[in-house]
């Protein structure tokens, strides 16, 4: 059996996580290159949904990168789902990386959402993800 390990990274998204790093779209594109040199599989390059700039950033890497995979972090909402991937649209490959709160807190205070429960709204969020972007 043949196994396969691909490496997924998070610098251009988490790396500005910490006190005082931040990148120009420009830095993030020249970063995005170096990751592909290493042969990274898939590059994070932001949160679409994030700002206007996160979505600029990660627009400009999809369009600048050619064999990696481009990915976009996004709430299993449909507006972040879709802010995604038109941001990961201009990538050769591309993938939204979409993730939900699951503590109860998380649900009724950042998502609104008391009345369903995490599997339904990740089962809504994959056929809006389906239906836009197959």
């Amino acid at each position: 059996m043949s196994e396969t390990v691909k490496i997924f990274d998070t610098t251009l998204r988490d790396g500005e996580q910490s006190p005082g790093a931040s990148m120009t779209v420009d830095e993030k594109v020249i970063i995005a290159k170096q990751l592909e040199k290493l042969r990274v599989d898939i590059i994070e390059a932001g949160f679409a949904a994030a700002s206007a700039g996160d979505y600029a950033a990660v627009s400009e890497v999809a369009k600048n990168i050619k064999n990696s995979t481009v990915c976009s972090l996004a709430r299993a909402i449909p507006r972040d789902i879709k802010a995604a991937g038109e941001a990961v649209s201009y990538a050769r490959k591309n993938r939204i990386h979409t993730f939900i709160a699951t503590s109860p807190i998380h649900m009724e205070k950042k998502l609104k959402n008391e009345s369903q429960g995490s599997d339904k709204c990740c089962c809504g969020c994959c056929k809006v993800s389906f239906k836009l972007y197959g």
